[in-house]
């Protein structure tokens, strides 16, 4: 699972100052330490072992130290060896880190476009990847029904009501949700993202065997339940583990990592699942293949520090003052009131697409598959600008104009054919993209440790009322006006209306430490009253 170790070598001629540069300890990617005779061992940084040895010839002689011996600049080898602390994924980071390794960017020059904003250590880094291994699970689980419902629905004789009251009715699942939080909160973070993964796997395995919509609706209940709780308690695992200054950056990236997994079920599901009544079947069957990974993943998968932390250190909410619980039920109620308001547009737009492309645009499994891929792929530069921006620029002015644009935009691709469809739709998901990780962090980051993953459920669940309530009337009003572009259009109040309360309402969060937004987190334990 980790990388196999690397070695990047090379010899050049360096005039003084490079020298100097050179034989003093980095501090980009990562922050060496010096151990003598030329050679830097790590004392922070993305890997789990690293070691640069410089050797130099033709150096300045003693009596002379402006004058090389040969006359020239003095030859410089420099050796490194790493060996890359991100399981799963060294083979997307191998090339840029060796590339990144083998020049010294000038002092105060900003960190590679692929990397935080923020150094991150050999255990952060760890769990980060971890964590989108996961996200890769959770993003194709979450999104096998959406990608499917509307083959499954032709298998069963059912109609856009009928999708619309299924795709419902699955978010009442986040109910479950509520309690693998609140487990969250009192047993740890690990156990219950495995138990919740696994057992999240084998319920949607199960809807392989469905006799009708029903059956895979009552599967689903559970599997969305899961896969919802996954994601909150996933988005809390790297807002928990990251440092200040990197938190938006590695919800995006996590976010990427879900696209990949829900990517999949656009790539193959969708037009093998057009390809003969049944097929789609194969795709549910197909998630048994997660329970592979998660073994490895829960050897080296550790607790976040922060929840270690507050067991060491409880603080009962008993213990928190008045204006600490007036503070928390107004950020409460912030985000909730947000949740729906999103969802209200983002479950339709997302989950009826498939049937508004394959009923009133005529598109075959292929093409829907390839509108998906060609559309949403570029959504992955609005997620990593938006993240590294959210980190950098601020959460609220990049949040606010990426949900205006990106829900402007998506609305009118329910309302456009041809290539402004395709136009539409491919800006709607770069903008649009650019939110996600602006907003996805503020949930984790508003709530103090020992709430945090209840505040979060609990957010979910206004989310997935929203969705409930947008699916229910995006149906009823495709059935009434014979088309699913109008009511889309009438939902995108919703996003519209949350820009306004980020614009107002909404703190800004950028660069602070937990302990900073939530002082309760960093108050020292109370001394024990209790006599011997």
């Amino acid at each position: 699972m980790f990388a196999p170790m690397e070695t990047v070598s090379r010899t050049f001629r360096a005039d003084q100052a490079e020298l100097a540069r050179i034989l003093a300890p980095r501090d980009d990617l990562l922050l060496e330490k010096a151990e003598g005779n030329g050679v830097f061992g790590l004392a922070e940084g993305p890997f789990r072992h690293y070691r640069r040895v410089v050797r130099v010839e033709g150096a300045p002689t003693a009596s002379d130290p402006a004058e090389p011996m040969d006359g020239g600049d003095p030859v410089v080898s420099e050796t490194v060896e790493f060996e890359l602390e991100t399981p799963g994924w060294a083979w997307l980071f191998r090339a840029p880190t060796r590339a990144a390794l083998l020049r010294r960017p000038a002092q105060g020059e900003r960190p590679p476009w692929w990397a935080p904003p923020h150094r991150l250590d050999s255990t952060q880094s760890r769990v980060l990847a971890l964590v989108c291994q996961l996200s890769v699970i959770a993003g194709y689980l979450g999104a096998l029904l959406t990608m499917t419902i509307t083959y499954a629905a032709e298998e069963f004789g059912a109609s856009d009501r009928q999708q619309g009251v299924a795709l419902a009715t699955v978010r009442a699942g986040v109910l479950l949700s509520l309690a693998a939080v609140w487990a969250a909160d009192r047993f740890g973070r690990r156990r219950v993202v495995l138990a919740t993964a696994t057992a999240c796997v084998l319920v949607t395995a199960l809807g392989s065997v469905s006799q009708d919509l029903t059956q895979l609706t009552a599967t689903q209940v559970v599997a969305r339940g899961l896969s919802t709780a996954l994601f909150v308690l996933l988005g809390v695992y790297v807002v928990e583990e990251m440092p200040a200054g990197a938190r938006a950056y590695a919800v995006s990236v996590s976010t990427m990592a879900a696209a990949l997994g829900a990517g999949a079920t656009v790539i193959f599901a969708t037009p093998i699942a057009d390809s003969a009544q049944a097929a789609w079947r194969i795709f549910f069957a197909a998630a048994l293949v997660f329970l592979l990974p998660l073994r490895p993943i829960a050897r080296i998968l550790p607790e976040t520090r922060r929840f270690e932390r507050s067991v060491e250190q409880p603080h009962p909410s008993s213990e928190l003052s008045p204006e600490e619980h007036s503070r928390h039920r107004r950020r409460f109620a912030l985000m909730a009131v947000s949740a729906f308001l999103g969802g209200v547009f983002a479950a339709p737009a997302s989950q009826f697409l498939n049937e508004f492309l394959r009923d009133e645009r005529s598109f075959s499994g292929a093409r829907i598959a390839l509108f998906r891929v060609l559309t949403g792929l570029p959504g992955g530069i609005g997620i990593v600008v938006g993240g590294r921006l959210a980190d950098t620029r601020g959460r609220r002015p990049v949040g606010a104009v990426a949900m205006v644009v990106g829900t402007l935009m998506a609305a009118a691709g329910f309302l456009t054919d041809g290539w402004v469809l395709w136009v539409t739709a491919t800006v709607g998901s770069i903008v649009g993209a650019a939110a996600i990780p602006t907003l996805g962090v503020y949930g984790p980051e508003l709530f103090p440790t020992n709430l945090r993953g209840a505040a979060n459920g609990g957010i979910a669940v206004a989310g997935v009322i929203g969705s409930a309530i947008g699916l229910l009337t995006a149906g009823a009003l495709s059935e009434a006006w014979g088309a699913l572009g109008p009511g889309i259009a009438v939902l995108a109040a919703g996003p519209l209306l949350l820009a306004l309360l980020i614009v107002v309402f909404y703190p800004e969060t950028a660069d602070l430490e937990l302990e900073e937004i939530n002082p309760e987190d960093a108050r020292p334990e109370p001394e024990s009253t209790d006599r011997p």
